[in-house]
């Protein structure tokens, strides 16, 4: 652990999310196709958004995929929150971040970044029919509903047809340097691999 004070003007926060497709066993990355390099999805919270709303927006904005935080059963130092009936036991399952990196940003500048799990959306009812023309510029990020804390991760798999494979949105960056990000989902070990010792 180390000791430090920031103000405002001289720290960045931002987030990161590993996207996996459970049903698959397989994890979204992303390629630069500038550089040359692939990456986990990652970018800056917006000035107040909530840091797990920020790493679903980010995994969905460089990567294309639609995404949710995933609860899990780690091992955490945050207070469980308080419960509607005291005499229930609190979740074991949370959304909080799995991992955390400080890293400096120039000399004066201090960046902390806290990685979360995610998963791909199940499949989406078709959109309702409507009279609107189609839209010739890109739709506002929509957050997901979040994940239902009383479904098991296999009844979850069970809601998807088989052979189904997450669709991956075009265009969803949200600056030139995104719009140079492709992404695939691909076999845990493969990723690894890929990602090497940048990650």
């Amino acid at each position: 652990p180390i000791y430090g004070h920031y103000d405002s003007r001289h720290v960045v926060e931002g987030c990161g999310v590993a996207i996996f497709h459970v049903a698959s066993k397989r994890v979204v990355i992303c390629y630069h196709t500038g550089e040359g390099y692939w990456f986990l999805p990652k970018g800056r919270r917006d000035a107040g958004e909530e840091s797990g709303r920020a790493a679903e927006r980010e995994g969905y904005e460089e990567s294309g995929f639609r995404n949710r935080l995933l609860p899990l059963a780690i091992r955490h130092r945050q207070p469980s929150p308080e419960r509607p009936n005291p005499n229930a036991s609190p979740s074991i399952w949370v959304t909080e971040p799995v991992w955390t990196q400080l890293a400096p940003v120039g000399r004066s500048c201090q960046y902390l970044l806290r990685w979360y799990i995610a998963e791909t959306l199940p499949p989406e009812p078709p959109p309702a029919a409507t009279s609107r023309l189609p839209s010739t510029h890109q739709e506002p990020y929509r957050p997901p509903p979040p994940y239902p804390l009383d479904l098991s991760l296999p009844a979850r798999v069970a809601l998807e047809p088989a052979g189904y494979v997450p669709p991956r949105h075009a265009d969803t960056g949200v600056n030139e340097e995104e719009m140079m990000y492709t992404s695939e989902l691909v076999p845990i070990g493969e990723a690894l691999r890929l990602l090497g010792r940048r990650s």
